[in-house]
């Protein structure tokens, strides 16, 4: 039978009651994955990621509510997309047991709450900086879900990963029985991250948009090159000497691959952190030159705990994050990195 929205939270409470009557004790049985609607495969995966975590006889929650609270003055709320109907279809082939669709009356009963969660910090930087109390709003409604879905598990993309580490701070902070799971980003074929806001694009500005994608991409395989540039250097036996005497064999090519592996041997680190960022920044500049043009938001590489900046000698991990807008379309994405352990 085709799933049919759930509406209130009387609703819903019937199903989760139910459920936990027939599975008396179970800890790890109830997920929930929170969208806006409009829901894609990257959504998909994340229902399927949820119903494989809880097995077969599991309960998986997809929730589709467009929260007023995350957008702010001139941002798109009116024309975000609303499909209910094929969010149901998409929702049950992946596996969901219910879709909690509620009202913004049944989210928030006599209008805008006064009290909300604060992101503190991290809520201002980047994301936060962008869209001024755009996290407020976002903590505020999962917390609301959170109460009335009442998961064991919640799973979120890493595509969101400013939210991700708000969400996961917030948990931890104000002791949410529930584990945050985050899933890796899914990518259309060309590279573009799977958002509710890519059908915005034309054809002409999603060309442009694949810069985004493809600076990330340039970073990660710098850093990869100089891993791999200085992992030749340990192991390679007297790399100056072998410079010199294919030099001396008139192989300057050679040579000169040799004296690269040499200065790798010699550097005090593997890898600096403003050398990711400029490959990045290489990709983006003609971008800004595009017809039409990719105008550039942020481009940040950051410290995943409180997103900060990380130092040039940052070592471990590390998220380069970009933000653009093209044309009325504003995206976001990100690309975890590893310094000083091979990518």
């Amino acid at each position: 039978m085709s799933l049919a929205p759930v509406p209130t939270r009387a609703d819903l409470d019937r199903l989760l009651d139910t459920w936990r009557a027939e599975h008396p004790g179970r800890r790890d049985g109830v997920a929930v994955v929170m969208t806006m609607g409009a829901l894609h495969e990257g959504h998909a995966t994340l229902i399927r990621t949820a119903r494989a975590r809880v097995g077969p006889a599991g309960f998986v929650v997809v929730t589709v509510f467009v929260n007023p609270l995350q957008f702010g003055a001139g941002e798109d709320l009116d024309r975000y997309p609303r499909t209910l109907d094929a969010d149901l279809k998409t929702a049950e082939h992946a596996g969901a047991d219910a879709v909690f669709a509620p009202s913004a009356d049944e989210v928030y009963p006599g209008g805008a709450p006064q009290v909300r969660i604060t992101a503190g910090p991290m809520g201002g930087l980047l994301e936060g900086a962008s869209r001024p109390g755009h996290f407020d709003g976002m903590l505020t409604v999962v917390a609301k879900l959170l109460h009335l879905t009442r998961p064991d598990l919640a799973f979120f993309g890493q595509k969101d990963a400013q939210q991700l580490a708000l969400i996961r701070r917030m948990a931890r902070d104000l002791n949410f029985p529930v584990e945050i799971v985050g899933v890796p980003t899914v990518r259309e074929d060309d590279g573009l991250a799977l958002s509710s806001r890519n059908r915005f694009l034309s054809a002409a500005e999603r060309r442009t948009a694949l810069a985004l994608s493809r600076a990330l991409f340039a970073a990660r395989d710098r850093l990869g090159a100089q891993h791999a540039l200085r992992a030749r250097a340990e192991s390679a036996p007297a790399p100056d000497a072998r410079a010199a005497g294919l030099s001396a064999l008139g192989e300057p090519r050679l040579a000169a691959d040799a004296h690269a592996v040499a200065r790798a041997g010699g550097q005090a680190r593997p890898c600096g952190a403003d050398a990711v960022r400029a490959a990045a920044r290489t990709v983006l500049g003609p971008a800004a030159r595009a017809v039409p043009p990719l105008t550039l938001d942020y481009l940040a590489l950051v410290d995943p705990a409180d997103f900060t900046e990380v130092p040039d000698d940052h070592t471990g991990e590390a998220i380069l994050a970009v933000a653009a807008r093209v044309g009325g379309t504003r995206l976001i994405d990100n690309i975890p990195l590893t310094f000083g352990a091979p990518q």
